[in-house]
């Protein structure tokens, strides 16, 4: 029996494990549930397993019957603060909260390529089973590194994958390189003074203020960054007020910055600190910029992606493909692949609707395929 077909024959298990996953969905860093799921399934199994690394991160260990290298495989757990709107049997029963990126599909996966690697211990080397933790722009990554991950589980080579709805069903792509962005976080906040609506003049309009510098930063991108640079800046959030006669002292901007190039970053922070100021002189305000780092660049190793989509050609055939196309979303994956090479894949699937949206539908069909794709690098990068 071939390995894909292995899997095969526990195909259903992994449909109720993710099910069950996304009908008790838990925010980054509160994956008490997941996490001790995830522990217990793999004690099970014979597997060697620590838990508490990042807080609520699990790390299975397996050895192979023939000494060789370490290979790492990696599952983000966490879910959204979105409302589904799926109306499935097992929709999510926690309010405001939803497995709306396919990461309950992600633990299951490795959790498949784990049980199976358990009952086939006839390859070479060491599985090392990293389920992470706040993937969705909470630090979850770090927060393992920090934790000591890779010092306490030495790793010769890493991987992940991704499910996507923007991909014919069972393709499997990996872009050599730089792969998917980076990402700064940010909030301005604008203090001016607040007054009754009627009486604007007695006040200083943080409303009017917000909405214009909102307008002034889209103007980084069009005059600012280089046009062979690819970087976007999203305002995502607007917040102020909470009464119709009332003009707010306080007003609130978030949002992202994504680029593939740190010192275009770095010259797009400066530009938005610089127009915070003048805006602030301009009105006579108070405003303050808080800008952070989230998420590196995804660099993939060139060797190790070809490597991995050597894995898929085995399954998939032709659809397993060398992607040329940057992908603007980031991954904190990125931040393990900074301490250890590594390839990161993405699975499409019959889903039709985007990630992070409320009536998101992840196909369970992927779920063979991808713990056949990661038990797969393990028997072959484990020999070397």
């Amino acid at each position: 029996m071939t390995l894909q077909d292995r899997i095969n024959t526990f195909a259903d298990d992994l449909t109720a494990i993710r099910r069950d996953l996304h009908e008790h969905p838990e925010l980054g860093f509160q994956e008490v549930r997941t996490s001790g799921i995830v522990a217990e399934k793999l004690r099970s199994w014979g597997i060697e397993v620590t838990t508490g690394i990042g807080k609520t991160g699990v790390v299975g260990v397996l050895k192979g019957d023939r000494p060789g290298r370490t290979i790492g495989l990696r599952a983000d757990m966490d879910a959204l603060p979105i409302d589904e709107q799926t109306n499935l049997p097992w929709a999510s029963k926690t309010p405001g909260v939803m497995h709306a990126c396919g990461h309950d599909a992600h633990t299951t996966m490795l959790l498949g390529a784990a049980r199976y690697l358990s009952e086939n211990r006839d390859f070479a080397g060491t599985a090392v089973f990293i389920f992470q933790p706040a993937e969705e722009g909470l630090g979850g990554a770090r927060a393992m590194l920090a934790d000591g991950l890779f010092e306490r589980f030495p790793c010769d080579e890493i991987y992940g994958m991704h499910n996507s709805p923007y991909h014919e069903p069972g393709v499997v792509g990996v872009k050599p390189g730089s792969a998917m962005a980076g990402a700064n976080f940010f909030d301005i906040h604008i203090t001016g003074k607040g007054c009754h609506a009627a009486m604007p003049e007695s006040g200083i309009d943080t409303i009017v203020i917000a909405t214009a510098l909102v307008q002034q930063l889209q103007s980084i991108v069009a005059r600012n960054v280089p046009p062979t640079k690819q970087l976007v800046l999203s305002v995502t959030q607007i917040h102020a007020g909470a009464a119709y006669n009332v003009i707010p002292e306080t007003a609130h901007l978030a949002g992202t910055v994504r680029y593939f190039d740190r010192g275009v970053a770095d010259m797009v922070t400066r530009r938005m600190q610089e127009l915070c100021d003048g805006v602030a002189k301009g009105y006579g305000v108070e405003i303050t910029l808080d800008m952070r780092n989230v998420f590196d660049v995804l660099e993939n190793d060139p060797a190790l992606a070809e490597a991995m989509i050597g894995a898929a050609r085995e399954l998939v055939g032709d659809k397993a493909q060398i992607k040329s196309d940057l992908v603007m979303g980031s991954e904190d994956f990125a931040d393990m692949l900074q301490a250890v090479p590594g390839a990161y894949c993405t699975i499409g699937h019959k889903g039709s609707v985007p990630l992070h949206n409320p009536g998101f539908v992840l196909d369970d069909g992927i779920l063979p395929l991808g713990a056949s794709i990661m038990a797969r690098m393990v028997e072959l990068r484990g020999a070397g």
